[in-house]
């Protein structure tokens, strides 16, 4: 039922969406001075990797380092796709990972290798899950760029306080998953944005 849905739903929000997506895939390639795309390995479900899709909305750029003098590559996050980013318009593409089977629309965010594949015991129940657009824990976290720009070790307060919690959410949603729950939890997005 849940798979279904997912097709379903992602095929009309694509047809729908279409010229939505292509607005923004040439803003994002502007922008980024790209093809507008990025691709990325994600953990999946079971642990095994998958390539997520999103439009790209950083860029790198050749800046003076004020002590040494040499050129390094710092990247940036253009304006108007810092507003991609805050509506999560980036995420668009995803639409296609949920059709391939890769994603779902209510599941664990996918993370970078290094945590979900690395979880032990009860918490890797989670891996039995299809990862998703959208989750409890990306809805508490929406914020969750700004939040970490404001630690002193940004990578530290990821590891130590927002990663156990985004488990902690995630296998909790393991045990009480419905159908009707994927429902609320797609509406309480959706408000998010409100």
């Amino acid at each position: 039922m849940k798979r279904l849905f997912d097709v379903v739903l992602a095929i009309l929000l694509l047809m729908i969406g279409l010229l939505l997506m292509v607005v923004v895939w040439l803003l994002s390639a502007i922008a980024t001075k790209s093809n507008g795309l990025f691709f990325q390995k994600r953990i999946g479900q079971f642990g095994k990797t998958f390539t997520i899709i999103k439009f790209r909305t950083m860029r790198s750029i050749a800046l003076r380092d004020p002590v040494s003098g040499e050129y390094v590559n710092r990247a940036i996050i253009p304006p108007v796709c810092a507003a991609l980013r805050k509506y999560k318009l980036d995420e668009l593409p995803q639409l296609i990972n949920i059709i391939c089977g890769d994603m779902s629309f209510v599941g664990p965010r996918p993370d970078l290798p290094g945590y979900y594949d690395q979880l032990e015991g009860e918490e890797r129940k989670i891996l039995q899950l299809k990862p998703g657009v959208t989750c409890e824990a990306s809805i508490k976290y929406a914020d969750e760029e700004n939040l970490l720009k404001k630690q002193k070790n940004p990578e530290q307060y990821n590891d130590e306080v927002i990663f156990p919690d985004k488990v902690k959410m995630n296998l909790e949603y393991y045990y009480k998953r419905s159908f009707f729950g994927d429902i609320k939890i797609l509406f309480n997005t959706l408000f998010s944005f409100c």
